[in-house]
C-alpha cells in the first residue's frame, strides 16, 4: 500500500545501520507501517530528499510558517491551549494574601482529595490534586477495585474538561419562532417547572418522559424512584451509544437474574477474548490490565505466565498482547463461539454456519487449551457482540470452572443501563404526539442516537423539551430549554463499582459556572424546590451502614473516597440457554464495525484537545478518525492510505478517509465514533467524520448489507508513527517463553551467551570494557536515579503520555504542526508490528528521555542549557537553551522536543487554572523532554530532610508510573540494591536501547515474552 497521501516519513540518523546479526533467533523483522515493510517507491524518495542525519521528520525543522489569525485564536481559545506555552516571559499574577488563613492549608502546598470518576455504568475512584482548591491532576485511587492506583488517559484529560472555556455557564431557553437560545435563569425555569408539573402530576405524569445517561449511582437510583411515584406514567428511557446493554441483556435473558461479571485475569492461565478489548476500551478496562499483567510478570526462567487468545475483526489492544490472534469479522464471532462451546460440550442454540474452515481448527486448539487449566480459565465477550454471545460465554465458563473463580458475577443494584429497544418506542411517541414534555439528563441523542430514528425530528414533534448538558451541543440547541451542568470535579454525588462497592463524589472546587448537578435537577424535579447536591447525597448515605456514629464514618468515606469492605456478594445463577434469543444475521456485504474512539470516546470528549492529538494505540492518527480496512480488502476497492472510500447502505451513506491497517479482518471495515461534531465547541467542532450517520437502532454495534467503493478526493491524515525513528536499530528485544525458560543457572558467562542467543547481544555493554571520552562522572554519595520499563506489561494504552502531558504542563500543537512532525510530547509509545502482514504480531515500546551517562546531547550544547545532575538525571536550562537544536540532532532516541511557536499567549484566566504550578511553563524557542519529574523527586526530598531520614523507595512516582495500569514502569534510587528499580535492571530481561553506542542510559528495559501454544501452527 503507498501512503504518499499520509505524512512524510522521518529516517532518523541514517549513518548508523541495524546489524541482522543482532537479531533474535526467531529472525522477526520489525516495522512501523506497510509502507516500511514493502519498501515502497514513496518511501524511498522521502527518505532521498530527507537531508542525511536530519533530527526532524520533513518539513519540521523548516523555517516555521506563520499562523493565520483564525488559526492562532483557535488555539488560543481552545481548551487545549491551556496546556501550552505562556508567553515569551513567565505569566504574571497577581497574588492576593490570606487575611485569615484556612485551617489545614499551606499556600504552595498541594493536597489531595479522593473522589470518583463516573464513566457510564462504571465507576473509578480517583485521587486529585488540589493547589489551594484549583484541582489539576488526577490520579487513580489504590483503595478503590475498579482503579487500582491507575488512570486511563479518559479519565486524566477529564479534569482539562472543567476549564474548558467552551462550556456552558448560564440557563438559556429557546423562545417560540427563534432559531437561538437566549440567556435566562434558573429562578425562570423552576418557575417554568412549576407550572407543568401541577398538570402532570394531576394524570400521573401522562405525556411526561425522562430520557438520562446511564447512571450507577444510589442517590441517583433513589431520586429517581421518587420521580417514578410522583409520576407514575410518565416514560424512563436510558440511552447512551456505547455501553454495556448488550452484556446486561445477555445474562438476564440465560439467568433471568439481573447481573454484571467482573472477571479476575489475575486468576486466569488461558483467558480467550470475543471480540472484546478487554485491556483498553471495554468497561472495568483497569482492573483487567492489572489482572493481566499481574500474570505476565516474569522474574527468572523458572516463572510461566498466562497465555492469552483474541478473536476480533479490528486489531485492538487486547490483541496486540495476545499471544495468539484470530481474525474474524464480527458477525462471524458468534459462530465461533458456538464452535468453541460445542467443543467444550456446550450446546449453543445456533450453530457455527460460515465459519472458516481455518477458525473451526483453532476453536479445537483453544478448547483443549481450555480444558487443559480446569477453574483457571476465561473467556470474554465484548459489548459488540449480542446478547445471545454474552450468554453462551457465561455457559462456556461454567463449564470451564471459571464461574466464582476467574469470573463471579454480581447483582445490578442502582443502575440505570442503557435499552435501545426503550428509545426507539421513546422516538414512536414523540412522533406519534404522545409525549408533550421531554426532560434530557446529559447525553446527546440528537447527534449520536441511531440514525434511522432521527430523534432532532422526533424532538420538534415535543411541545415542552428540557436538556442539562455541561455544552450548549447539538441537543441542547433543538431543546426549548438548556440547562448547565456542573463537572464532577465541581459537584457531590456517588456511584457503585462493578462489584457493588459504594463510593462518593466531592467536589474539589465551588462551580466555576452557574451550573447543577444530575443529582440536583432530580431533587428540584422530585421535591419541586433545588436543594443542594451535598444534601441529597447525605440523605442516601444516612441509610448506608457507616458504624455507629454516621459524622464519623461519613468522614471516613469521605477520606477514603468509598466505604471500606462494601464489596457485594457474588450471586449464584443457573443458565438457560433455550431462553436466550439466537443472533441475528448481520446480512451480506460488506461489514461495518463502529468503535469507541481513543480521543473522544463517543464523542463526549471531543472537545479536549489533549485527547484529539494523543496518537490512537494502533494507527498512530491524530485529529482524526479513518476507515479502517485491511491491506487486501483496500487493493479490491482500489484505495489508498488517505484516499476517500464510500460507505452506503440501509438508506444512508458517508465519506470518509482510508487507512489501511495490518490485522483488520477482509471484508470488515471499523470506524471510529465521536467526530463530525458541530456543537463540540472550537476544539471539537469539524473534526472528523460522523460515523452516526450511518448507524442503525436494529444494528449498533456492526452491521452488514454495506457496499464500500472508492470516493472522489483525498485527505492527508495526521500519523504520528513514523515520527521520530531510530533508522531501523535493534531497540526490541523480544522472545518466545519456552526459549527462555531453558536458561540455565550456571556459568555466567554461558548464561549471557544463552541469553544473547534469544534476544540478542549488545543488551547492555560491561561499564569496563567501555571507554568514556570526556571521563566518567564522579558521584558523591546520595541519590541516582534511574528507570525500567516491562514490555511484557506495556500494553499501549497511552494513558503515560496524558500523565506526562498533565503533570508536565506539555502544550497542544494542534493537527497542522503535528502533520510537520512537531508534536511536543515528552513520551512516545512507539508500536511495531512484525511477522506477517495479514497477521502481525505487535509490540509497544514507551520511550521517554534517557538520561544517559554519556549523553550525547549534553557534549553538544554550545550554551551548556542540557546538563548532568549530581544524581544521574539529565536536565534542561531553559533560560540558557538558544534553539540550536543540536542535542536534538544528536540523540540517537529522539526523545527531545523543540517548542515552535507561542500558543499562550493570551490565554484566558479560567484555562491557566489547568496548570501545574510546579513545573515550569516553558517560553517560545527552547527545548523540552522528559525530566524524570524532577519536581516530585524535590517534593520527596524535602519532606524526607524535614523527618531527618532518607527517601524511601517506592516514596516518588512518576507521572508516567503512577499511572501506568499494568505497572509496567518503576523509578527509583538505582544506588539502592534493594529497590524495586534495582531489582529489575538486574533481571536477565534487562536491556538498553542502542548499548553499542556506549550512551549508559539510566532508562533500561525488560524484554518481552510471548507464551505461544505450541500446537499452534
Amino acid at each position: 500500500m503507498s501512503s504518499l497521501k499520509t505524512l512524510p516519513l522521518d529516517h532518523g540518523v541514517a549513518a548508523v545501520q541495524a546489524d541482522d546479526a543482532d537479531g533474535p533467533a526467531s529472525g522477526r523483522k520489525y516495522w512501523r507501517s506497510l509502507d516500511r515493510l514493502l519498501d515502497s517507491p514513496e518511501v524511498q524518495e522521502q527518505l532521498a530528499q530527507t537531508p542525511e542525519g536530519e533530527e526532524f521528520p520533513l518539513g519540521a525543522s523548516d523555517r516555521p510558517d506563520e499562523l493565520s489569525r483564525r488559526s492562532m485564536m483557535t488555539l488560543m481559545g481552545a481548551s487545549f491551549a491551556m496546556a501550552g506555552l505562556a508567553g515569551c516571559r513567565r505569566p504574571v499574577e497577581k497574588i492576593v494574601p490570606y487575611v485569615t488563613a484556612p485551617e489545614h492549608v499551606v499556600p504552595g502546598i498541594p493536597k489531595s482529595y479522593a473522589t470518583t470518576v463516573p464513566f457510564g455504568t462504571s465507576a473509578y475512584g480517583a485521587v486529585v490534586e488540589s493547589h489551594e482548591g484549583r484541582p489539576s491532576k488526577l490520579e487513580g485511587n489504590e483503595l478503590h477495585p475498579s482503579s487500582l492506583g491507575a488512570a486511563t488517559a479518559w479519565m486524566q484529560a477529564s479534569v482539562l474538561g472543567l476549564y474548558d472555556p467552551d462550556r456552558s455557564r448560564q440557563v438559556s431557553r429557546l423562545p417560540a419562532d427563534e432559531d437561538e437560545h437566549r440567556p435566562s435563569g434558573w429562578a425562570d425555569f423552576e418557575a417554568e417547572w412549576t407550572g407543568w408539573s401541577e398538570a402532570l402530576v394531576a394524570d400521573g405524569g401522562q405525556g411526561l418522559a425522562f430520557l438520562t445517561a446511564p447512571y450507577a449511582s444510589p442517590t441517583v437510583a433513589r431520586l429517581t424512584d421518587e420521580l417514578r411515584q410522583r409520576y407514575p406514567n410518565a416514560r424512563w428511557v436510558v440511552y447512551e451509544p456505547i455501553g454495556d446493554e448488550n452484556v446486561f441483556a445477555g445474562l438476564e435473558q440465560a439467568t433471568g437474574t439481573a447481573c454484571r461479571p467482573v472477571h479476575h485475569l489475575e486468576l486466569a492461565k488461558k483467558i480467550v477474548t470475543l471480540d472484546a478489548d478487554v485491556l483498553l476500551t471495554e468497561s472495568e478496562n483497569l482492573a483487567a490490565a492489572r489482572g493481566f499483567a499481574q500474570n505476565r510478570k516474569v522474574d527468572s526462567p523458572d516463572d510461566g505466565m498466562s497465555r492469552l487468545y483474541a478473536v476480533e475483526s479490528t486489531l485492538t489492544a487486547t490483541g496486540g498482547a495476545a499471544d495468539h490472534r484470530l481474525r474474524l469479522q464480527s458477525r462471524q464471532v458468534a459462530a465461533f463461539a458456538a464452535a468453541l462451546a460445542g467443543e467444550l460440550g456446550v450446546t449453543a442454540p445456533w450453530g457455527a454456519a460460515g465459519l472458516p474452515q481455518e477458525a473451526t481448527d483453532r476453536a479445537k486448539i483453544i478448547a483443549a487449551d481450555l480444558q487443559a487449566s480446569p477453574g483457571e480459565a476465561l473467556v470474554i465477550a465484548g459489548r459488540n457482540q449480542p446478547p445471545a454471545v454474552h450468554a453462551l460465554v457465561l455457559a462456556i465458563n461454567q463449564a470451564l470452572g471459571a464461574v466464582g473463580t476467574t469470573v463471579t458475577l454480581h447483582a445490578l443494584e442502582d443502575v440505570g443501563h442503557c435499552c435501545t429497544a426503550d428509545l426507539a418506542e421513546l422516538v414512536e411517541a414523540m412522533n406519534g404526539g404522545s409525549v408533550d414534555t421531554l426532560v434530557m439528563l446529559g447525553g446527546n441523542p440528537v447527534y449520536d442516537a441511531p440514525a434511522d430514528l432521527d430523534f432532532a425530528a422526533a424532538l420538534e414533534q415535543v411541545a415542552h423539551s428540557v436538556h442539562l448538558s455541561s455544552h450548549l451541543d447539538e441537543t441542547s440547541r433543538l431543546a426549548d430549554w438548556h440547562l448547565p451542568e456542573s463537572h464532577y470535579l465541581e459537584s457531590w454525588g456517588d456511584a457503585r463499582a462493578a462489584n457493588g462497592s459504594r463510593s462518593v463524589i466531592q467536589p474539589l472546587i465551588a462551580p466555576l459556572h452557574d451550573s447543577r448537578s444530575t443529582v440536583e435537577i432530580l431533587g428540584l424535579l422530585a421535591g419541586g424546590a433545588h436543594r443542594p447536591g451535598y444534601e441529597l447525597v447525605r440523605e442516601t448515605w444516612q441509610e448506608v451502614s457507616t458504624g455507629d456514629d454516621f459524622e464519623k464514618g461519613w468522614r471516613r468515606v469521605l477520606h477514603d473516597g468509598l466505604l471500606a469492605d462494601d464489596q457485594a456478594a457474588s450471586v449464584d445463577v443457573a443458565v438457560d440457554l433455550a431462553a436466550v434469543e439466537p443472533p441475528d444475521a448481520a446480512g451480506d456485504g460488506m461489514e461495518v464495525t463502529f468503535q469507541p474512539s481513543l480521543a473522544s470516546f463517543d464523542g463526549r470528549f471531543a472537545n479536549l484537545g489533549w485527547l484529539q492529538e494523543l496518537p490512537d494505540a494502533m494507527t498512530k492518527i491524530v485529529w482524526d478518525n479513518a476507515a479502517i480496512l485491511s491491506p487486501a480488502t483496500a487493493t479490491e476497492i482500489g484505495v489508498e492510505n488517505g484516499e476517500h472510500v464510500r460507505i452506503a447502505g440501509h438508506g444512508a451513506e458517508i465519506e470518509i478517509p482510508v487507512f489501511v491497517l495490518p490485522g483488520q479482518a477482509d471484508g470488515s471495515v471499523a470506524l471510529a465514533l465521536g467526530y463530525g461534531r458541530t456543537a463540540a465547541g472550537r476544539v471539537g467542532n469539524g473534526v472528523g467524520i460522523d460515523a452516526y450517520k450511518i448507524r442503525r437502532a436494529a444494528a449498533t454495534a456492526f452491521d452488514g448489507g454495506f457496499e464500500v467503493s472508492k470516493g472522489s478526493g483525498s485527505y492527508a491524515l495526521a500519523q504520528t508513527q513514523e515520527h521520530w525513528t531510530m533508522a531501523g536499530r535493534h531497540h526490541v528485544r523480544e522472545a518466545d517463553l519456552a526459549d527462555f525458560q531453558k536458561v540455565g543457572q550456571g556459568d555466567k558467562d554461558e548464561k549471557k551467551k544463552e541469553l544473547d542467543k534469544i534476544f540478542g547481544s549488545h543488551r547492555n555493554l560491561d561499564p569496563e570494557k567501555s571507554h568514556q571520552l570526556f571521563g566518567d562522572f564522579n558521584y558523591e554519595e546520595g541519590y541516582q536515579w534511574g528507570m525500567a520499563i516491562d514490555l511484557n506489561s506495556c500494553i499501549g494504552c497511552n494513558a503515560c503520555v496524558i500523565a506526562c502531558q498533565s503533570e508536565n504542563n506539555v502544550p497542544v500543537v494542534g493537527r497542522d504542526q503535528v502533520s510537520r512532525g512537531r508534536e511536543m510530547h515528552w513520551l512516545r509509545v512507539d508500536r511495531y508490528f512484525s511477522g506477517d502482514e495479514h497477521e502481525p504480531e505487535v509490540t509497544y515500546q514507551p520511550v521517554p528521555c534517557m538520561h544517559c551517562e554519556n549523553a550525547p546531547c549534553e557534549q553538544v550544547c554550545p550554551v551548556a542549557a542540557t546538563v548532568h545532575d549530581s544524581e544521574g538525571i539529565n536536565a534542561m536550562v531553559y533560560n540558557r537553551c538558544i534553539g540550536t537544536r543540536y542535542c536534538s540532532n544528536n540523540c540517537p532516541y529522539k526523545v527531545r522536543r523543540f517548542n515552535f511557536f507561542n500558543y499562550t499567549k493570551d490565554t484566558p484566566e479560567l484555562m491557566k487554572m489547568a496548570m501545574n504550578p510546579d513545573v515550569t511553563v516553558r517560553s517560545r524557542g527552547v527545548m523540552e523532554k522528559c525530566s524524570y519529574c524532577l519536581q516530585r523527586i524535590s517534593a520527596a526530598k524535602k519532606d524526607a530532610k524535614m523527618e531527618g531520614r532518607e527517601v524511601r523507595d517506592g516514596e516518588i512516582s512518576t507521572a508516567c508510573q503512577q499511572t501506568c495500569p499494568t505497572q509496567a514502569i518503576v523509578f527509583g534510587n538505582i544506588r539502592d540494591e534493594s529497590s524495586e528499580v534495582a531489582r529489575w535492571k538486574g533481571l536477565d530481561r534487562d536491556y538498553v536501547i542502542l548499548a553499542d553506542l556506549n550512551n549508559r542510559p539510566r532508562t533500561s528495559y525488560l524484554a518481552k515474552l510471548r507464551n505461544p501454544n505450541p500446537n499452534w501452527s
